[in-house]
């Protein structure tokens, strides 16, 4: 499979077949993360790789108890040591290296027939409890990874090219 229909066929997979997911696959997923870029090299990520029926059922409820996530091989606590450097446009930019990282390991796990779903609502200071992460440590997001139940059926409802992108001032459309 090329990077394109990686791409294409990346979705949010909320229903999975309770399967482990072997160990090598698991650090290739890591790997792609690890070989993602971030701001001025900083490469803030860290992960925190969840298989523990128990521990999984208690970010479960950190994540508002969202059930869907009980029956996945694993669930990623995406995490940034940083030092909270802002870029020069203003944004810090752990969360988003973080992002790319987890971006990097969703596309990699749809190359492997595997099935994400990032977890944003979640509760960060009961995931740090759950899992031992330091006070100085930020939980970006969750990442719900297994073996999906089910192909999708229907298309990905996607605003229109042209609603999305200008040329050369905001507004502009070719």
């Amino acid at each position: 499979m090329d990077i394109f229909e990686a791409i294409k066929k990346r979705r949010s997979v909320r229903d999975y077949l309770e399967k482990e997911i072997d160990d090598k696959i698991i650090n290739i997923i890591l790997e792609a993360a690890r070989e993602a870029p971030s701001a001025s090299n900083r490469q803030e990520w860290r992960f925190v790789i969840v298989r523990d029926k128990i521990t999984k059922d208690k970010l479960c409820e950190a994540a508002k108890n969202q059930t869907f996530m009980k029956k996945a091989s694993a669930i990623i606590a995406c995490c940034a040591q940083t030092d909270n450097h802002v870029m020069t446009c203003g944004q810090a930019c752990y969360p988003i290296d973080v992002a790319i990282a987890i971006d990097h390991m969703s596309l990699a796990a749809v190359e492997l027939g595997l099935g994400t779903c990032w977890i944003g609502a979640f509760y960060e200071d009961k995931v740090k409890k759950i899992l031992g992460i330091p006070e100085n440590i930020r939980v970006v997001e969750l990442l719900v990874l297994g073996f999906p139940r089910n192909k999708p059926t229907h298309p990905k409802n996607r605003l229109p090219f042209e609603k999305i992108v200008f040329f050369d001032k905001w507004g502009n459309s070719k």
